[in-house]
């Protein structure tokens, strides 16, 4: 990119200025965020979002501590040799849910290829701890790879969620460049499982990110490639560059052709789309459930 195309890449545009609020609600999340010692990929991963969705009274938790075992080329979250796991991080989170008195908690965490079972029991005691403490929530859980092992992700759908995501990310051409020891097979791999093991009421959904060089054409590719595993919610942000180590960006999408590819994502068959700018993983994530609900009573 050229000296001129980087400054212009650097300036936000006006779609991409928010207004920070940070009302009682908020406040009250991030109390309870602190006395817990817990760890929000809100606040790790620097997400744009955090003040709209902590003044609605939600939060997405990351769990398995906050140093991550790789490094991708977008992401704020620490890369490093991690610390033993926290076993008290189940019930912490559990009771956090409680407090806040979310309904629909989303569970996600860093990579842990440093442990046996690349952190898949303790990811599932999570959920199933949140569950049985709030019998009336639903859980989204946001997954690693787990190096493509179906062992360790039915482990994962057993412990209930409601939606199983794992995020693509960026498109098939990025990803050597981008996403360190992941490869792009493997995550379509892990959703197409995802898709055959899981139980009638659970949902498979994915995530991507855009302006990080990818081309128009390659954004549908990958939309067709994540129906065609079976995914049934996808997502599609921008990327914002968390720190001037990270990768640049290199395009600022407008508005409308976020709107053209949740048309076009729509028209493939899914079950839910969020497509936006500002558009996180779990970005007004609760949404869905009576988008399931309608599907499940559509087949009886």
């Amino acid at each position: 990119m050229s000296e001129k195309g980087k400054a212009a890449a650097a300036r936000k545009p006006e779609w991409l200025k928010i207004r920070l609020s940070t009302n009682d609600a908020y406040r009250h999340v991030k109390s309870t965020v602190r006395r817990g010692a817990l760890h929000t990929v809100c606040e790790e991963a620097r997400c744009p979002n955090q003040h709209e969705c902590w003044g609605a009274g939600t939060a997405t938790f990351m769990i398995l501590g906050d140093v991550c075992t790789r490094a991708c080329g977008f992401c704020a979250v620490t890369s490093g040799r991690p610390g033993a796991l926290d076993r008290r991080e189940p019930a912490e989170v559990a009771e956090a849910v409680a407090a806040l008195g979310v309904r629909f908690a989303v569970i996600t965490s860093v990579d842990r290829d440093d442990l046996e079972d690349l952190g898949a029991g303790a990811f599932a005691e999570t959920v199933r701890v949140v569950r049985e403490r709030n019998p009336g929530a639903e859980v989204e859980v946001l997954i690693p790879d787990f190096d493509g092992r179906e062992d360790l992700l039915q482990i994962i759908i057993d412990a209930g969620p409601l939606v199983i995501g794992h995020n693509t990310e960026v498109v098939r051409r990025l990803y050597p460049e981008i996403r360190f020891r992941h490869t792009y097979e493997r995550s379509l791999g892990v959703l197409r499982s995802a898709a055959r093991l899981k139980k009638e009421r659970q949902v498979v959904k994915s995530g991507l990110m855009v302006g990080l060089g990818e081309e128009d054409h390659e954004v549908r590719e990958l939309l067709r490639d994540l129906r065609e595993a079976g995914v049934e919610a996808v997502t599609v942000g921008q990327y914002l560059r968390p720190t001037p180590k990270h990768h640049e960006v290199v395009r600022f999408v407008p508005p409308e052709t976020f709107e053209e590819w949740k048309e076009y994502a729509e028209s493939l068959g899914f079950l839910h789309v969020q497509s936006g700018p500002l558009v996180r993983s779990s970005y007004r994530a609760e949404q869905i459930t009576g988008k399931i609900e309608n599907r499940v009573d559509g087949k009886r």
